[in-house]
C-alpha cells in the first residue's frame, strides 16, 4: 500500500513551507487523551484565530500576533490582517456602542467542558431576525459584532463576545456531543449545530438564540456541516456514506449524494459555491457538482485504492479533514498517514505535501496564504499555501458561478468548451 500512485514520485512533489507552531503548555501528569484540537477557525475579517486546546480551553489569538511571532514578513506570507479593520462592540444588554481601539486582545476561555466545535460569526445590521413576532430582544448586536460559538461535550453551545471574552448565551437542546458549528455567511447570525444525537439544529442569535428548526434525517452521528457562500444550502455529513444537502430557506432535505464507501467526516464548499469537497474514512476526498449530484474529481490517499468492502479498514489512510482555499483552486487534506496534502483542482496528484503527525483539523486563513492544522496534542502548526498567479479565466468563472447554478450555465448559448470550463468539467 502506498500514499501515491506509481506514476507519482514522492520526492518530486513540492514541500509546503512550514512557518510556525503554537504549542500547548503541558501540566505534570497531564494525560494524553482529552487534549485534541478538534477544531480550528479564523475570524471572517482575519483578525483572530481560535482553536480548542483540549480539555475545556479555547485559545483566541490575534492573527497578526501569530504572524509576527513566526517572522512571517521574512517568509513572504501576506495577509489582509496586517491592517485589521477597527470594530465596534456593544455590551451584552444591547446598550452603548463601544469603539475598539488598539490591537485585538488575546483571550483564554474556559468553556466548562471538552470543546469539539468552534465557529466565528459576525452580524450585518440589515439582516433581520427571521422571527417577526418578537419586537423586543435582550441582545441587540451592533455593526460588525464578532462572536465565537463553542460546541461542548455535554451538548451545550456557548456564545462568547470575542473582544471581551464574556459569555453571552448558553444554548441547551442537544442531548449529546455538539461536534460542529457553522454560522451562515450572510451575516444573519443563523447558527447550525451538528451533534452526535443524530440531528442538526438551527438557532437564531438575533432572536436571543431561540431554536428555529431541527433537521432530522441522519441515522447516526453528525460530524460536520457547511454553508454555501449565499447561505441557501447546507451540507451535512456523518457516520454514514451519504452526503446530505438541505434547503435553508425551507429547512427541507434537497437530496443525498452517494459515492463514498465509508463514514464521511468533513465537508466544505468552494468560495463560489459551485463545488463541494467531502472527506471520508474510505481514504478519498471527493469534489462534487452538488447542483447535478455528480462526482467531478476523486483525490485518493491510498494506492491501489481499497475495494468498497474494505474501504475504511485499518489502513492508516483515513482522511480527517478537508478545507477549500479562498482562491478556489486549492484544497488541503489531513490524513492518518502523517501527511498534509495541498491539491490543485486541476491536478490528480498533490501540488505539495508536508509532514504532520496526528492531525485532526485544518482551515485556511481568510486570504488563503496560510493553512492551520490542529493535532491530537492540542498544538497548532502552520504552512504557507502554494502560491501562483490566478488566471483571469478562473476569476471570471468564480464571479459567474457565485450567482449561477450549473443548470443555468448549461442553458447559456455558449460554445461547449466554454460551458465545460464554467461547469468545472475540465478538472
Amino acid at each position: 500500500m502506498a500514499s501515491f500512485p506509481d506514476s507519482v514520485n514522492e520526492n518530486d512533489l513540492g514541500k509546503a513551507k512550514f512557518i510556525g507552531e503554537l504549542q500547548v503548555p503541558v501540566a505534570p501528569f497531564d494525560q494524553k487523551s482529552g487534549r485534541e484540537a478538534w477544531t480550528v477557525a479564523f475570524a471572517p475579517n482575519g483578525s483572530y484565530i481560535a482553536w480548542s486546546q483540549g480539555r475545556r480551553i479555547v485559545k483566541l489569538i490575534p492573527w497578526t500576533k501569530c504572524l509576527k511571532s513566526f517572522s512571517a514578513g521574512n517568509c513572504g506570507v501576506g495577509t489582509n490582517a496586517s491592517s485589521p479593520r477597527r470594530f465596534s462592540r456593544q455590551n451584552s444588554d444591547g446598550g452603548q456602542v463601544i469603539p475598539v481601539s488598539g490591537e485585538p486582545c488575546e483571550h483564554t476561555i474556559d468553556c466548562g467542558d471538552i470543546v469539539w466545535g468552534l465557529a466565528f460569526g459576525s452580524s450585518v445590521p440589515e439582516k433581520q431576525s427571521r422571527c417577526v413576532n418578537i419586537e423586543w430582544h435582550r441582545f441587540k448586536f451592533g455593526q460588525d459584532q464578532l462572536l465565537l460559538a463553542t460546541g461542548l461535550n455535554n451538548g451545550r453551545i456557548k456564545i462568547w463576545d470575542v473582544y471581551t471574552g464574556k459569555l453571552l448565551l448558553n444554548l441547551m437542546d442537544h442531548t449529546d456531543v455538539v461536534r460542529d458549528l457553522n454560522f451562515a455567511p450572510d451575516g444573519s447570525l443563523m447558527l447550525v449545530s451538528a451533534s452526535r444525537d443524530k440531528t442538526l439544529r438551527v438557532w437564531d442569535l438575533k432572536d436571543d438564540g431561540n431554536m428555529v428548526k431541527v433537521l432530522r434525517g441522519h441515522q447516526n452521528w453528525v460530524y460536520c456541516s457547511a454553508f454555501t457562500p449565499d447561505s441557501s444550502i447546507l451540507c451535512s455529513v456523518g457516520a454514514g456514506k451519504a452526503v446530505f444537502l438541505w434547503n435553508m430557506d425551507k429547512y427541507t432535505l434537497i437530496g443525498k449524494l452517494e459515492g463514498h464507501h465509508n463514514d464521511v467526516v468533513s465537508c466544505e464548499f468552494s468560495p463560489d459555491g459551485a463545488l463541494l469537497a467531502t472527506a471520508s474514512h474510505d481514504t478519498r476526498v471527493i469534489v462534487w457538482d452538488h447542483h447535478k449530484a455528480t462526482i467531478l474529481l476523486e483525490l485518493g490517499h491510498l494506492f491501489p485504492p481499497p475495494s468498497p468492502i474494505f474501504a475504511g479498514g485499518s489502513n492508516d489512510r483515513w482522511v480527517r479533514s478537508v478545507s477549500f482555499c479562498p482562491d478556489g483552486r486549492h484544497i488541503a487534506s489531513i490524513t492518518d498517514d502523517r501527511l498534509v496534502r495541498f491539491w490543485n483542482i486541476e491536478e490528480r496528484a498533490p501540488e505539495a505535501i508536508a509532514p504532520l503527525s496526528n492531525g485532526l483539523s485544518c482551515a485556511f486563513s481568510t486570504d488563503g496564504s496560510v493553512l492551520a492544522a490542529g493535532t491530537r496534542d492540542g498544538s497548532m502548526r502552520f504552512w504557507e499555501c502554494p502560491r501562483s498567479v490566478t488566471s483571469l479565466q478562473h476569476i471570471c468563472r468564480m464571479a459567474l458561478r457565485r450567482v449561477m447554478t450549473t443548470q443555468q450555465v448549461e442553458a447559456l448559448a455558449i460554445p461547449t468548451p466554454l460551458r465545460d470550463y464554467l461547469t468545472y468539467r475540465v478538472i
